[in-house]
């Protein structure tokens, strides 16, 4: 399977699209907690808060009618799901109840056993969650992979704890749950131990080492005999002393000769040098504190909320995955486990719901890889015509807006009720005036029948807005009455450019597919580019190197 990005609910591509047993790594980091405000997740239906003050993404997560035909059919009728995983669910809905934290699960249930399906059996999974969900994500695992095949519960230490809380500590950690699909699951113990920083020594591997080479190396020395006294062929005497050696008398002498056998005293045992710098580093553990969080200075920050560190998913990736092996991320929001996987010489699938993230991951590629889509990689789920459009319009009206903002990699504005966006869709801008200050261009929307009162309207979002332009997208061909009232907004004169641009402009999604653009002004882009990565010379695609 080729890489491919696909725009679409995770459990209905990975049903229709991903085969059984054709990924070597998950990594998954579902939506679990709200990025600007906390509130009660255990909710009773009645209204009133639960005891247990859990915090979560209220306005993701309720409990429908849809949520109970998914409890229904997605998972305890439907016979691909393992009856320990309906067992569970129906053991979590009578312990928790109808609810936000009852929703999530009954959302990540038939998720997780298709995730289990598509795994080969060399494959592990690894969620990540924050304290909120963890405990009962744990069990559902348990159920879906079977208890045997846990093998870490990592904690990362993603900031240090602030803020002084009243009744609890800060919580200052996220939790990632690794599981494995058998005793086969592909495992590089060499990528599982961090080197050693000669500056920053622990003082018992200081200790440890404390001899150096003339040139400053490093070194301990260690025992040269052999644990098996019963070895007749290696038992000699060497430079006085016979012992029975670990190493034959031929290699002893050679090893002498090359300075890497000493004797530390006339009449002492002979010992050998063993350098740090050639040991593999640090074991690993499960508690993570040397990688930090994307902060407002980090050079990788593209600006997503739930963005994480790089270095967090090469770890992974390279611990549970090799060169050609199919990197596989279900939420993959803006695509740092895609991103790594192409950059270490996976291969990868990254899926989300959001047209959003679609546009951020293809612009992510396109700066850090110089990849297109089409030619590079493929994207499944995008409407590539006027009538693949239309059909995302009466699907989703607002995943349609989000993607045809993207089209013009414009700043889409946040989700609102109907009514409430103040007649704006998407934000541009640009560079001009004598002052060299920013512009503001707006983009408009519209999926259904348009009409001429509505480009009056764009004119006005324009004028109240203080705008430049204002740009209309739309699936109808606009009215000729509709170009007139385009074409009595007059014009805008850039003073950088030295030339006018039309100050109301209308597009339809078919001429903007055409490659048919607006005439704006140069302008930056809208997302925040990733940092470049070059691939060298000799090294195979995908390995790559940031510059």
């Amino acid at each position: 399977m080729p890489n491919t990005l696909f725009y679409g609910d995770n459990l209905q591509v990975l049903r229709d699209h991903v085969p059984a047993e054709s990924v070597d790594l998950v990594y998954l980091d579902p939506p679990f907690n709200s990025n600007a405000s906390y509130n009660v997740l255990f909710r009773e239906r009645t209204g009133e808060e639960s005891p247990a003050q859990i915090k979560a993404f209220t306005d993701t997560w309720e409990w429908t009618q849809e949520t109970e035909y998914t409890y229904e059919l997605d998972i305890i009728q439907n016979p691909a799901v393992p009856s320990a995983v309906k067992d569970m669910i129906s053991a979590f809905r009578q312990f928790i109840g109808r609810n936000a934290m009852m929703a999530y699960l009954v959302m990540m249930s038939p998720r997780l056993v298709e995730l289990h399906r598509v795994l080969k059996p060399t494959g592990s999974l690894y969620l990540h969650c924050d304290p909120t969900a963890s405990h009962y994500l744990k069990l559902l695992l348990d159920a879906v992979f079977g208890a045997t095949n846990f093998r870490n519960e990592i904690i990362w230490q993603r900031t240090s704890a602030k803020g002084l809380m009243t009744r609890q500590l800060p919580t200052n950690h996220d939790v990632i749950h690794v599981f494995q699909k058998t005793m086969t699951a592909t495992w590089n113990v060499d990528s599982t131990f961090l080197p050693y920083d000669e500056g920053a020594l622990d003082p018992k591997t200081a200790a440890k080492y404390s001899h150096r080479d003339p040139d400053g190396r490093r070194y301990q020395l260690s025992d040269l005999t052999n644990p098996n006294r019963n070895r007749p062929n290696l038992t000699y005497e060497f430079l006085g002393i016979t012992k029975v050696w670990r190493w034959t008398k031929e290699r002893m002498q050679a090893a002498y000769d090359e300075g890497l056998v000493v004797q530390p005293r006339p009449g002492a045992v002979p010992r050998m040098k063993r350098y740090l710098d050639e040991q593999r580093g640090l074991p690993l553990g499960d508690v993570w504190t040397d990688i930090p969080p994307i902060n407002s200075q980090a050079k990788e920050r593209l600006g997503y909320p739930t963005q994480k560190p790089e270095a967090l998913l090469e770890r992974i990736i390279q611990a549970s995955s090799n060169e050609g092996d199919v990197v596989l991320d279900p939420f993959c929001g803006c695509g740092t486990a895609v991103a790594s996987a192409h950059k270490l010489g996976r291969q990868w699938l990254g899926i989300d719901v959001t047209h959003l993230a679609v546009a951020l991951m293809k612009n992510r590629l396109k700066t850090a890889f110089d990849l297109d889509p089409g030619r590079d990689y493929e994207v499944v789920g995008e409407p590539q015509d006027a009538g693949s459009a239309r059909a995302l319009w009466e699907q989703d009206p607002y995943q349609f807006q989000f993607w045809a903002v993207s089209l013009l990699e414009a700043q889409p504005q946040s989700e609102r009720k109907r009514g409430a966006d103040r007649g704006i869709d998407g934000l541009l801008y640009f560079i001009d005036g004598q002052r060299r200050t920013s512009h503001k261009i707006v983009v408009q929307v519209k999926g259904g029948r348009v009409s001429s009162p509505q480009v009056r309207d764009l004119k006005g979002v324009v004028e109240r807005e203080e705008a430049a332009i204002g740009l209309f997208i739309s699936l109808e061909d606009p009215t000729r009455d509709m170009r007139a009232e385009a074409a009595s907004g007059g014009l805008y004169h850039s003073d950088v450019w030295q030339r006018d641009f039309p100050k109301i402009q209308l597009r339809t999604i078919g001429e903007m597919l055409a490659g048919q653009g607006f005439d704006l002004p140069p302008r930056p882009a809208a997302y925040q580019p990733a940092q470049r990565v070059r691939r060298p010379q000799g090294r195979q695609a995908g390995l790559d190197e940031a510059v």
